[in-house]
């Protein structure tokens, strides 16, 4: 079934795809004079030619960000999953959208988030900031923000509001100020595209050249890191930690999916029907169980881990490791994660020394980014008492212990997003290719010679 939206489908189309570029491999865009906060040796993020950076449109993205009036009753803003104080992580296993919905995913943190040319957990298209604010936005399955079917109300709730006129204004200056789709979706992934955090003790030793920023411990944890014993850095590479990356300056974008042995609930490699990662998308049954790598930067604060929440600690994923998978003794979703046959190979099981595994926490520690956290220029830019704040809920307010909440069984339509964006991409492709062709046979023989 075809992820439902009131919008005109020309417009959906034209936001999914006049951003889609931006995985990466595009040309240097023009920043209209903005300056990135970022150290010599990284390079900036990829900016998709239509939506260039510049202050103004970053200082719109901060406040629409934090304003919970993009929510369909005034709860629910960008923050509430996606918490600065915690590394724009969530803190619990599953997020609550309106009126009480639940998901049935960890809300990812949003640290370097311009680097991924992959969003969402297990969407192998989904591939610009711009598209993928429509699904907490309008997505229905799970519902998060709840605009579904009241767009326009949205965007008049916007309009109402003075400081947004203005802000508009600045941001958008080509286009009127319009508050629209369009202007929304750009302004919120400008500002996430300044969400860098790279000032970690092991940047300052890596990069910096400060050779006392690590203890003894961490770089005996470095060490083992990069081993063949431990196998991490395979798929938690790169500058950030994960082998989905790409800069501006990337030839291409990387993507990987994997499965690394958390369930096996029949014998055959499936993962609890409720979340089967990739297959969902693809329908490839080795797909299953399969989601993106994530970054292991800011752990201190991204617990609880994997896609479900379901590793309370760090404790917890290192035993996950070291067992090669996860056993599950019993209930619905029983089953030895070590003989999953679609498990990547590479989580093979590693036999730790009390020693080895306090330095690979301590590792691990190292590329925390406390400096990330306190960020002025990522904080909450309303006054407690506007509208923009005032029945927002944050992360942790009022909400009960999701471990023990089994999340809400509703059918992924939201899946069915990224084909929509894909097909897109391919009808661009085509009428390109049809141009090419009616460009050439209009040039006449005698031309060509």
């Amino acid at each position: 079934m075809m992820k439902r939206f009131v919008l005109p489908g020309v417009l959906l189309a034209s936001v999914a795809c006049s951003s889609a570029t931006a995985q990466g491999v595009e040309a240097d865009t023009p920043d209209d004079g903005f300056v990135w906060q970022l150290p010599a040796w990284l390079p900036r993020p990829a900016v998709p030619e239509d939506n260039p950076m510049n202050a103004a449109k970053v200082t719109l993205g901060r406040h629409l960000f934090f304003d919970a009036r993009l929510s369909a009753d005034g709860s629910t803003a960008c923050s509430t999953c996606h918490d600065p104080a915690l590394a724009f992580n969530d803190g619990r296993p599953f997020s609550d959208g309106v009126g009480g919905a639940r998901g049935h995913r960890n809300a990812q943190g949003l640290a370097n988030v311009g680097y991924s040319p992959r969003l969402t957990w297990a969407s192998p298209v989904l591939a610009s900031l711009e598209a993928h604010a429509l699904i907490p936005l309008f997505g229905d399955a799970p519902v998060e923000m709840g605009n579904v079917g009241q767009e326009q109300a949205l965007f008049e709730r916007l309009r109402a509001d003075a400081r947004y006129r203005d802000l508009f204004d600045a941001a958008f200056a080509e286009r009127g100020g319009e508050v629209s789709l369009f202007t929304l979706t750009r302004a919120l992934a400008a500002f996430q595209r300044t969400l860098v955090s790279a000032d970690s003790a092991y940047d300052r030793y890596q990069y910096g050249g400060d050779a006392d920023a690590l203890s003894a411990s961490a770089r005996r944890g470095e060490e083992l890191f990069f081993s063949e014993k431990a196998e991490c850095y395979h798929c938690h590479q790169g500058f950030n930690f994960t082998d989905t990356f790409a800069t501006a300056r990337s030839g291409f974008a990387e993507s990987a999916f994997h499965n690394t042995g958390l369930y096996d609930v029949d014998g055959q490699g499936s993962y609890p029907a409720i979340d089967q990662g990739l297959y969902q998308v693809s329908a490839e049954p080795r797909d299953r169980g399969r989601f993106r790598t994530p970054s292991l930067r800011n752990l201190a604060w991204s617990a609880p881990y994997f896609h479900d929440g379901s590793a309370a600690s760090l404790d917890e994923v290192l035993e996950h490791y070291a067992a090669g998978g996860r056993l599950t003794v019993d209930g619905p979703d029983a089953g030895d994660g070590s003989r999953n046959p679609l498990k990547n190979p590479l989580v093979l099981g590693i036999r730790f020394t009390g020693t080895e595994r306090a330095d690979l926490l301590a590792f691990l520690d190292s590329l925390n980014d406390p400096g990330f956290v306190a960020n002025s220029a990522f904080s909450d830019p309303w006054p407690a008492a506007h509208p923009a704040a005032l029945d927002r809920r944050t992360a942790l307010d009022n909400v009960p212990d999701n471990a023990a909440v089994a999340p809400q069984v509703r059918p992924d339509r939201t899946a069915n997003l990224p084909w929509l964006l894909a097909g897109c991409l391919f009808l661009l492709s085509l009428v390109a290719l049809l141009r090419a062709r009616a460009d050439l046979s209009a040039v006449s023989p005698t031309s060509r010679s």
